[in-house]
């Protein structure tokens, strides 16, 4: 393993979550196209953003995870969680200022009217091209740092990748797809190398599309999974000699809904996943019912294997039992010192409330608890499950 490692290095089975969190129901305010630092002059805009940080970092502390995150809240309020896509245009170089639908792509995944998904389509409603693309007002090292700066875990901080913003906007400016994909991937190197000198201990990019190209059947002679591997590596050049860096794979959750009718598997696209420039690779499992994890263990040799236990598209909480008995299965082709344990994707995409998300958190720190005292390593404190603090009265 790299020496770079820092959130995970010796820590055993670590716990964490995606990313993004249900908001609280008090946090009105949206950051919209202004820039991060500009809003933070507004105190409605700073005293809500800063208190649901604070919030979601307790939540993490409180449930016991080893890396926490901010729980994506630069993100706005809005359909199906549309500002993973459309924080990056908003805020970067070389986009207008007259935001415009997306067109309907020929290939993709179709949802008509009469289908909730038709409603995320509708609201995908981005800037254009219409000059060089540069990092413009991105600002996530100050995210990062506010962040950071309220708790001693690790924070662990993610961004789209440039392929699915590239597909998402109109471009007036570039002569390819290849061309406008690569001009937002070196804007986003430049901006995470400067999140990785203000000391962020993982970076997180989400969303190669490698494994999602072939599934989709939208490989051509530009847009394949080796291009992809390509734009993955690119934009995090050089970052593994700053920080921890993870590659987060899933199969969408806009809405908290499933994008496909049918479980996937990453069986086909492992080979090209074990090439990117990453200390970790997360996957969806729990919705998968952990189907590819022999398949995990066996292509995936030299970086550790985050797998998700929780189910980010259901409301049915996971039982500890079940979380541990999925760990179980994992260990029996990853090794433990190779394990990462997360939720499937993130939670906060609109269709998810905080409490369910909140105990799913508690019930993956439970359930990576059970395995842990089966091991003989260290359980991490729970205070969310301590028996001392519940206020049901017990029975004489």
């Amino acid at each position: 393993m790299p020496d770079m490692l820092r959130a995970t290095k010796d820590i055993m089975l670590p716990t964490t979550i995606t990313g993004s969190l249900p908001r609280p129901s008090w946090y009105t305010q949206n950051l919209g196209s202004r820039s991060f630092l500009d809003a933070m002059v507004n105190n409605q805009f700073r005293e809500q953003y800063v208190d649901a940080v604070s919030v979601y970092l307790h939540e993490q502390e409180m449930a016991g995870l080893d890396i926490v995150t901010d729980g994506d809240a630069h993100f706005d309020s809005d359909v199906g969680g549309q500002s993973w896509t459309n924080y990056p245009p908003r805020h970067m170089g070389g986009f207008d200022k007259d935001p415009k639908p997306t067109p309907a792509g020929k290939g993709g995944l179709g949802f008509p009217p009469g289908h909730i998904l038709h409603d995320y389509l509708e609201s995908r409603v981005m800037p254009g091209i219409v000059g060089p693309v540069t990092r413009g007002e991105l600002q996530y090292a100050a995210m990062f740092k506010v962040a950071q700066r309220m708790t001693k875990k690790p924070v662990k901080f993610g961004t789209i990748g440039p392929e699915l913003v590239a597909f998402a906007v109109q471009d007036k400016h570039y002569k390819s797809i290849k061309d406008r994909i690569l001009a937002i991937t070196d804007a986003l190197n430049s901006e995470l190398h400067d999140l990785a000198d203000a000391g962020c201990p993982v970076i997180q990019f989400e969303e190669p599309q490698i494994h999602l190209l072939a599934v989709r059947n939208l490989v051509d002679d530009v847009i394949n999974p080796t291009f992809s591997l390509e734009v993955f590596n690119r934009t995090v050049k050089g970052l593994r000699a700053k920080t921890e860096v993870w590659c987060h794979t899933c199969w969408g959750n806009p809405s908290q809904q499933r994008m496909f009718k049918d479980v996937q598997s990453y069986k086909n696209a492992l080979e090209t996943l074990n090439k990117v420039d990453a200390d970790v690779i997360t996957f969806e499992s729990a919705s998968a019912g952990g189907m590819d994890l022999e398949a995990f263990g066996k292509i995936i040799t030299d970086k550790k294997i985050c797998i998700g236990v929780i189910d980010h598209h259901s409301l049915q909480v996971e039982r500890p039992e079940e979380i541990a008995e999925h760990i179980r299965r994992a260990l029996k082709h990853i090794p433990a010192e190779r394990l990462v344990l997360s939720s499937d994707c993130g939670m906060g995409r609109e269709g998810m409330s905080r409490r369910h998300a909140y105990y799913k958190i508690v019930s993956m720190v439970l359930g990576t608890n059970i395995v842990r005292k089966e091991l003989g390593l260290p359980q991490a404190d729970c205070l969310a499950a301590d028996t001392r603090y519940s206020l049901v009265v017990p029975a004489k």
